[in-house]
């Protein structure tokens, strides 16, 4: 049997599923495409699984309604963050993914770098923006370009990478349209990977080749001409090195379940952590079931599989 896959799921043992989806954040339309997709997988699997949008139902009307797991398929804010793993363990609802402090570090980028950095793992030099921030000095001690995003958005929304001195103070407007607290961070430009968490397991890396400037929400969802390359081309000693890193990452969060680290290199191939996905997107862009089936995983496999693992408390 692959190492990667688990002994024969019962369809019939997960109960009445619900699938969380669309909810309320900027990453909306990605969630419900996401949820869809879980959605459509879980029933091919025999699962009785039902979709449930908490922007349109409150989310105690899981328990009215007699769902007794829930596959949480939201990005972004009042769905990664935390928020919804809170309300689920309120209830009793076992839920997909990691809890409530991994969910709510894992969505503030500042302060999940804050944590990795007291690891002693390497993440980019960064700096929190404000209204009243020294733009030049800045621009002075992270060097340019460098790029300018929302700390509590993920998909890249809200992101900038500034180029010339004179479009920072544009960019950090931009992002705080997003969110209050606002990160510039150094750029690292040899190359963007990332690793994928399924249980105690670590799946292969891909690299990610944007073909416009860099990997923003265009080039995620909407664009057919981003390559992702996995095997993703490193050395074996390499590509372990960086599983390993993530492993770390997820792991000094409090992971659990499934999720995704993304990795920056710079040119002399030195790894730097760049954020963790909690509950990763599962389009038909999406990298973790690209992971799963360089290890041999099936979409509906691992849908399952990650159902599996859900808890509470």
């Amino acid at each position: 049997m692959n190492k990667f896959q688990s002994t024969k799921i019962d369809p019939a043992s997960f109960g009445k599923v619900a699938v969380l989806y669309g909810g309320k954040s900027a990453e909306r339309a990605v969630s419900l495409k996401s949820g869809a997709a879980v959605l459509a997988a879980l029933q091919r699997c025999g699962v009785n699984a039902q979709g449930f949008d908490p922007a349109v139902l409150e989310v105690h009307a899981l328990r009215d309604e007699g769902f007794e797991r829930a596959f949480i398929a939201l990005h972004g804010r009042y769905g990664e963050d935390g928020t919804v793993q809170g309300a689920l363990e309120l209830i009793g609802i076992p839920y997909t993914g990691s809890g409530v402090l991994a969910s709510a570090l894992g969505m503030d980028k500042w302060r999940t770098k804050l944590l990795w950095q007291a690891g002693n793992l390497p993440v980019p030099d960064c700096r929190l923006l404000t209204a009243e921030s020294a733009w030049d000095e800045v621009v002075q001690s992270l060097g340019l370009p460098l790029f300018v995003k929302p700390a509590n958005e993920g998909s890249s929304v809200g992101i900038s990478k500034v180029n010339v001195a004179s479009e920072l103070h544009k960019a950090y407007l931009e992002a705080a349209r997003h969110d209050k607290l606002v990160i510039a961070e150094r750029y690292i430009g040899g190359g963007e990977y990332t690793v994928a968490m399924l249980g105690s397991e670590v799946l292969p890396v891909i690299k990610i080749e944007p073909a416009n400037e860099f990997y923003d929400y265009e080039a995620k969802y909407l664009r057919n001409d981003t390559r992702y390359l996995c095997p993703c081309g490193l050395p074996p000693a390499q590509e372990a090195n960086i599983q390993h890193m993530a492993r770390q990452a997820f792991e000094l969060l409090g992971g659990r379940g499934w999720g995704r680290v993304d990795f920056l290199l710079d040119e002399a191939g030195n790894p730097y952590l760049l954020e963790v996905n909690t509950s990763p997107g599962m389009t038909d862009h999406s990298l973790v079931p690209m992971a799963a089936r360089q290890a041999g995983i099936g979409f509906d496999q691992l849908v399952l599989q990650i159902l599996e693992q859900a808890h509470v408390g």
